[in-house]
């Protein structure tokens, strides 16, 4: 019989709600700290204008009233920094009027200079607001992209639980070169994940390029090792052309990229047979999972680890699956490298395996949430590379 995937409401995207969820970026920021800053301006013409008519004729802070509208750029729409530069124009010329300065040729310099102020603070203002529309258009494109790109994982498959997180460095851009899927086949739920080197849209690239061939060779192929294969050919091939390099060895893309070493991907694939309590594992370069066994957390090093996917024929190394028992009630732990190589301040490293065995008794959603929330804590905010997770559960 064919797996199937259980008729569960498809809550458990933490992919798509983690990046809204970290520290954000210094703009995404502002709205908010933007809101109860928003009477500054306000407040600074008020005082202003009181220390002006409290202090002796001979002494005049009107022109601080400069910074109001420079103020109102930063904080208010246009519409109300329009508002403000104008009484900004009023109120100094009321001061200088009750003074009895009006006409004066250092207050008509005030004046003019307010004036000239005033203009570029509108300038500026309506600046800042299109490059927040600019951006709010990139954010949302970025959403969806992540969408078509990284499909949200399932509650579960047949009697596998599931629960991921995706944690990009540029937290903005909501995508990068880490990536995951798990799919129900007719060999059993198939897992990947991986960490394709470099960022930016040529990593982006070559996630979509891999996911969208993993997809499909996962319900062609019935053996895992030759997913693997056909994955590191199809690597070649976007190195190849990514480097303009002609493919030589074969329709698959050959050793093309043997001769470009800078660019590959790591990737470890995980197949659970249907009726079997196992889990096949390929490794190709990736950071080893952990398995959580009656409480117990240890890596699975593999015996004959593979090649990163697009140095296949440079390494000689052919991929193996390895099996491992996976009773009901297991746990696998998969990440990339971001999840363990994030560093605190004093440049530490991210040791995941404590975590893990910290929130192992936890249920699996509450486990993953736990440990995204230890990575930010960790390196305080800021990654600086990809972070991905994927926690896996035997149900009974």
């Amino acid at each position: 019989m064919t797996p199937h995937t259980t008729d569960l409401p498809d809550t458990t995207t933490e992919r798509a709600a983690a990046p809204a969820r970290r520290t954000p970026a210094p703009w995404t920021r502002r709205p908010g700290s933007r809101a109860l800053l928003a009477p500054t301006p306000v407040l600074l013409m008020v005082v202003v204008a009181l220390t002006d008519l409290l202090t002796p004729d001979w002494l005049h802070v009107s022109p601080v009233m400069a910074a109001v509208p420079v103020l109102a750029a930063a904080l208010l729409p246009w519409q109300a920094t329009a508002v403000l530069a104008c009484a900004v124009l009023v109120i100094t010329g009321l001061l200088q009027w009750d003074a009895g300065s009006c006409g004066r040729p250092d207050a008509d310099v005030t004046l003019g200079s307010l004036f000239v102020v005033g203009l570029a603070s509108l300038a500026a203002c309506s600046l800042r607001q299109r490059r927040e529309r600019q951006l709010r258009q990139v954010r949302s494109v970025a959403e969806t992209a992540q969408r078509a790109l990284m499909h949200p994982l399932p509650h579960r498959i047949d009697s596998i639980a599931l629960s991921g997180v995706y944690l990009p460095a540029e937290s903005e851009a909501r995508i990068g070169g880490d990536f995951y899927e798990a799919l129900p086949t007719p060999y059993g739920t198939r897992i990947v994940i991986g960490d394709v080197r470099g960022k930016g849209l040529e990593a982006v690239g070559a996630s979509a390029t891999l996911l969208g061939a993993f997809r499909e060779l996962a319900y062609r192929e019935p053996s895992l090792t030759r997913v693997a294969e056909h994955l590191d050919e199809r690597a070649r091939r976007h190195i190849a052309a990514l480097d303009g390099a002609p493919d030589t060895g074969g329709p698959d893309g050959g050793d093309a990229g043997a001769l470009f070493t800078e660019r590959f991907a790591t990737a470890l694939l995980v197949e659970f047979p249907p009726g079997e309590s196992v889990a096949r594992i390929v490794h190709c370069g990736h950071p080893e999972p952990y398995v959580v066994h009656a409480g117990e957390v240890r890596p699975y090093e593999p015996d004959r680890p593979g090649a990163p996917l697009g140095l296949g024929d440079l390494l000689q190394a052919e991929p193996v699956a390895q099996t491992v028992p996976f009773a009901p009630g297991d746990r696998l732990v998969l990440y990339t490298d971001g999840f363990i190589e994030g560093r605190d301040r004093r440049g530490r490293f991210h040791d995941l395996a404590a975590p893990v065995h910290a929130h192992a008794g936890r249920p699996l959603e509450a486990m993953v949430t736990a440990l995204r929330r230890d990575l930010l804590h960790h390196v305080h905010g800021d990654l600086d590379d990809d972070a991905a997770l994927v926690a896996l559960e035997h149900l009974p």
